[in-house]
């Protein structure tokens, strides 16, 4: 009888110390990561690009006149407050419609849902279904879309070090069977003419 209440007083005493532990150790890092997560990569709520009424000139990537390469082009975006919101503008303006002569890789009718950066520099851009459902499909067509995402941040904005699509708020392994999606990829101007 005395072995197994020293057994149970010391299973007890091994118990508050993992929990001592746990709270000491682990829940800090996990609040503090979710904390980090959320200051660092939180989308804020659109500001109306009127109201400042500034912009910034932004390389934006259309398709090129052959239709095999992207082509870049100066343009005035509403200028963000930080480096989320100013990603925002930048791929608001991207994949806002285009007049002729300019055509655009990313489908009609996509619409930007959320963008975060980790401090690392990655930023992850979830837009509507409509990225997977309204797109023509094709190897050189996903590229070209692809590519005009993730240079349009990576170009602009160098705390961007590399970008991640996700579409309705989850990874896609690819918008049509073609491009790895499932991380995020670096800058590749080789798609540029």
């Amino acid at each position: 009888m005395r072995v197994g209440r020293i057994l149970a007083i010391g299973v007890a005493a091994v118990a508050s110390v993992v929990l001592v532990l746990v709270m000491l150790v682990w829940l800090p890092r996990w609040t503090t990561r979710a904390t980090t997560t959320a200051t660092v990569g939180a989308a804020p709520a659109p500001v109306a690009p009127a109201a400042s009424g500034r912009k910034i000139k932004a390389r934006l990537f259309y398709v090129a006149d052959n239709g095999t390469k992207l082509t870049s082009v100066e343009r005035d975006v509403a200028y963000g407050e930080g480096p989320v919101e100013q990603a925002r503008e930048i791929i608001s303006a991207q994949i806002a419609p285009v007049a002729e002569p300019l055509v655009s890789a990313v489908p009609a009718g996509t619409a930007l849902r959320a963008v975060f950066i980790t401090e690392g520099g990655e930023a992850f851009v979830d837009l509507s279904r409509d990225v997977v459902s309204a797109h023509p499909g094709g190897t050189l067509g996903e590229l070209l879309t692809v590519y005009t995402l993730v240079n349009a941040l990576t170009e602009n904005l160098p705390v961007v070090t590399a970008v991640q699509v996700l579409v309705d708020g989850k990874e896609v392994e690819t918008l049509s069977g073609h491009i790895d999606l499932r991380r995020p990829l670096a800058k590749n101007l080789t798609w540029v003419q």
